[in-house]
């Protein structure tokens, strides 16, 4: 119990403490925030609100975070993700124009199969991370993160305009759904008394439009950031608080916010843009190489390519690595020290791991010292403690693949 109010109050005050990360309380009347289709069914169900990239979100309901945290590993847990940017990119040169702004092999995509991918620049940094779905309807359905939403849609449809003036058949469309992430090693059981399709057949990583508890047009998606079986459910806006409450009538369903959120995709080693990748960041340098397709790495022919082709076949100067610790919780913007005392890195997301009763983080240090088992210290509250260079994830996933 005394953990669990410390895991609280620590990440309350992570909240104030990093605004851009997880979010913030907000009173002020100068707070002029985006509400999802889900706003007053979170305040009814005793969400705690908070500004999270200039949205109005639930950081935790009625349950404690660490309780939600384990209700999720355990059963499986509703989130609120429509401030989620999702397009649809049409026309007969939608996959050419995908692959004119990320790493990733678009055009070896099967029907109805997603990849995550990277948007890079032309320093090889990364300027989002999102998923790219070859629909079997003829598009390509685009999720990206709401802090980057304005950059993204302008970056895309800067590039739809381009591709037009040179009289290519493309075109961009703003999904105006809702977005319900049902996740837990449950959460299939869940979803599948809602549905005719039998889901056994939709693996990690590929959707399908079918109704859903009655609600037509849903684009579930076997997918999550938590590193459980679990959905996305791209849903009509005007029919998300139905679905939500369809799916909150099942026991096994709870309601969880953001903290939840944060701490389970550290758990299975997950990056949040901003934190732990950013457009000073290489897919290299962030351990992200397994998205670049090797057709594209043949061919040279994405933003950054000739900076990130060039880290892969030689040395780069620091890496992404996870971290374990006992004592006091690393925080982001932690320096990490080698053992003789030098400052060599920085905690770049950290938390106490409510699975492992330890603490984990994420942090960039010098490739030599980026081999897991590696002893390292961490700076904490001006105290240096002893910590470890652990493979991630730290949590073992269970994401749903065929046999």
């Amino acid at each position: 119990m005394q953990r669990a109010v410390s895991m609280v109050a620590y990440l309350g005050l992570r909240l104030q403490a990093l605004p851009s990360a997880l979010g913030r309380p907000f009173s002020c009347a100068q707070d002029i925030l985006r509400r999802t289709p889900l706003y007053d069914f979170h305040l009814a169900h005793g969400g705690k609100m908070v500004a999270f990239a200039g949205w109005s979100l639930p950081v935790q309901y009625r349950d404690s975070h660490v309780d939600s945290h384990l209700h999720t590993r355990r059963h499986c847990s509703l989130f609120d993700v429509s401030h989620m940017l999702q397009t649809k990119i049409l026309g007969c040169d939608r996959v050419k124009l995908m692959e004119s702004l990320v790493v990733g092999d678009i055009a070896e995509l099967k029907p109805n199969q997603g990849t995550l991918s990277l948007f890079t620049n032309e320093a090889g940094g990364i300027l989002d991370d999102l998923i790219v779905t070859s629909t079997s309807e003829g598009y390509l359905y685009v999720v990206s993160n709401a802090g980057c939403w304005d950059k993204d849609l302008a970056l895309m449809q800067d590039k739809v305009r381009e591709f037009q003036n040179v009289g290519r058949d493309v075109s961009l469309e703003v999904v105006e759904n809702a977005l319900l992430a049902l996740q837990g090693p449950t959460a299939v059981q869940v979803l599948q008394a809602g549905v005719a399709e039998d889901l056994r057949k939709l693996p990690f990583m590929t959707s399908a439009v079918m109704e859903v508890f009655g609600v037509s047009d849903c684009r579930v998606t076997r997918c999550g950031y938590t590193g459980e079986d679990g959905v996305e459910i791209s849903v009509p806006a005007v029919a998300a608080v139905r679905l939500a409450t369809a799916l909150l009538e099942n026991p096994e369903v709870k309601l969880a916010g953001l903290a939840a959120r944060d701490s389970l995709r550290l758990e299975a080693g997950l990056c949040l843009y901003g934190n732990d990748i950013d457009d000073h960041t290489t897919p290299v340098e962030g351990s992200l190489s397994w998205t670049l397709g090797k057709r594209r790495r043949a061919a040279m022919d994405f933003p950054g390519a000739s900076v990130i082709v060039a880290q892969l076949k030689g040395k780069v100067q620091r890496r992404r690595v996870g971290l374990m610790c006992e004592g006091a919780p690393m925080r982001a913007h932690s320096p990490i020290l080698n053992t003789e005392g030098t400052v060599i890195g920085t905690v770049t997301s950290g938390c106490p791991s409510p699975c492992l009763k330890k603490n984990v983080a994420m942090g960039f240090v010098p490739s030599e010292y980026s081999r897991p088992g590696t002893p390292l210290l961490v700076e904490v509250r001006r105290k240096q403690q002893v910590a470890v260079v652990s493979k991630m994830p730290f949590v073992t996933t269970n994401y749903y693949t065929l046999k």
